[in-house]
């Protein structure tokens, strides 16, 4: 432990905006400050969509430098970033191509194809995930299908997160928590699969060793420093999971809200039944060897591709106009299936919503207000069939719903969250990817005081606000030295 303040560096990829972020450590408070963001770099050759490594790398580098300006004394990096996606390497430890993107179109239909090898329910069994197309399990089988020459070229897969690592000079491994959201390692034993892989044609050789979070990779020197490269969970749900604010009651649940959204609990082992698979819920690795048992919901990708597209017509909306035009739009009183298949792909959302309640004969939503509220009403109820579900599956009531991410910050579908699942809902941090990835630096580095967990410096570091059922402003509370306070309304 040290008790000068410490600053560590952390790169979050996110599937729309990168960002670079610092955490200075300062006995059981830790402060953040934004260094760097840019677009995430797509490329889009016909119907393929790629993940530009290239400008990727370009970008992160740019930030470690902006970084290491404001802050020359560094500590340690860790770079996390969305699942399933990979990058294939050749013999000479280079990619073979860019990494596709998940809402690529080639992976539709393979699942069905691979269940006729393998059954889902043996999947299941083995890797305890959900069943999503895009997963990696399938995005591997479509290589072996379409482009058998570049995957016989392939002599190593690195997750998004773990490849950056190893590009700034950390070891090639699988960090634990990013290699559960492969569908092909093995939920009880934190190992790969080999069984499941030989049954589908997929060299186990290709993989590389399983670490935990918060194993030391290596170190990458700038200007004479040595920053420490920590593997800390490279998956960004579960660094958002590892800084979510709750205490020791167990009877709370998580929402992990961006363009997607992951409800869950927080388990000590897998639970791995008929009923959770047949539930959708999926067994991913959490901090700790815990369990971050969850589904995964469309979140607020219907929304972000409505807003891109409004803005591609010329209107420059930020969330906050849309929000209070939604507010003030009347109750739709209708829900829209937002993980119908037509809304994974992007391009004419607002097209494709309107489109959804004529066919099922709703009532169809024309303001840009009524279109926004649909969208978070169905959000809000589709959390709460989530969260009935998880309850009937661990056997559990839930009291306390945590909405951590971007999500949070929106306080009209915070309130319209609580108000249909029927329970309190504490939203923030919104920075909680960055402060679970900063804060398990921290730990590894054995920088956090003896008697503090990540969760108390979150707790300690962050303003919290309270949301509760069918009231129409949320209740202030106590959050440590600081106070919750009420949300203003959109």
């Amino acid at each position: 432990m040290t008790s000068k303040p410490v600053t560590y560096l952390a790169f979050d990829l996110g599937a729309s905006s990168v960002r670079t972020v610092l955490g200075t450590l300062e006995g059981d408070h830790l402060r953040l400050e934004d260094i760097h963001r840019f677009q995430t770099p797509i490329i889009e050759m016909g119907k393929r969509l790629y993940w530009d490594l290239d400008a990727l790398w370009r970008g992160l580098n740019v930030g470690l430098k902006h970084a290491f300006k404001a802050m020359p004394e560094l500590r340690s990096l860790a770079v996390d970033s969305w699942g399933v996606d990979y990058i294939p390497l050749g013999h000479d430890g280079r990619p073979v191509r860019n990494a596709y993107c998940y809402r690529d179109p080639r992976i539709l239909g393979m699942m069905n194809k691979v269940h006729k090898r393998v059954p889902a329910r043996d999947i299941y069994a083995i890797t305890g995930i959900q069943f999503m197309e895009f997963n990696t399990l399938y995005q591997v089988c479509a290589d072996l299908e379409q482009e058998p020459e570049l995957f016989e070229r392939t002599s190593k897969r690195l997750m998004i997160a773990d490849y950056f690592n190893h590009r700034f000079g950390g070891s090639a491994v699988a960090e634990v928590s990013m290699a559960s959201t492969t569908q092909l390692m093995d939920a009880r034993k934190n190992a790969w699969s080999v069984e499941l892989m030989d049954r589908l044609g997929i060299s186990a050789a290709t993989w590389p060793k399983i670490v935990p979070s918060g194993t030391r990779l290596g170190k990458v020197s700038l200007s004479g420093t040595e920053l420490e490269i920590v593997a800390s969970c490279s998956h960004d749900t579960s660094c958002a999971v590892a800084a979510v604010p709750a205490e020791n009651d167990s009877r709370w649940a998580y929402v992990s809200s961006g363009t997607w959204s992951c409800m869950g609990a927080e388990l000590l082992k897998p639970l791995i039944t008929e009923a959770a698979r047949l539930a959708g819920f999926t067994n991913e690795a959490g901090l700790d060897g815990t369990i971050r048992f969850l589904k995964n919901i469309t979140g607020l990708w219907v929304l972000q591709e409505c807003k891109r597209e409004w803005k591609a017509a010329g209107e420059h909306l930020d969330y906050d106009t849309l929000l209070k035009e939604a507010a003030a739009a009347p109750p739709s009183g209708i829900y829209i299936d937002l993980s119908d298949q037509r809304f994974i792909l992007r391009g004419n959302m607002q097209q494709k919503l309107q489109g959804y309640c004529q066919e099922q004969d709703l009532p169809v939503p024309r303001s840009r207000g009524e279109i926004v509220r649909v969208i978070l009403e169905s959000l809000a109820e589709a959390y709460r069939r989530t969260l009935r579900d998880l309850e009937s599956v661990i056997d559990k009531r839930i009291e306390v719903l945590h909405i951590v991410g971007g999500g949070s910050l929106n306080g009209l579908l915070c309130q319209l969250t609580a108000d249909a699942c029927g329970c309190r809902v504490v939203a923030g941090p919104a920075e909680a990817t960055a402060l679970g990835n900063l804060l398990v630096q921290a730990r590894t580095m054995k920088d956090l005081p003896g008697d503090v967990s990540i969760r108390d410096v979150v707790r300690r570091s962050c303003e919290l606000k309270v949301y509760e059922p069918h009231l129409s402003q949320p209740i202030a509370r106590a959050s440590g030295p600081g106070a919750v306070k009420p949300s203003h309304p959109e």
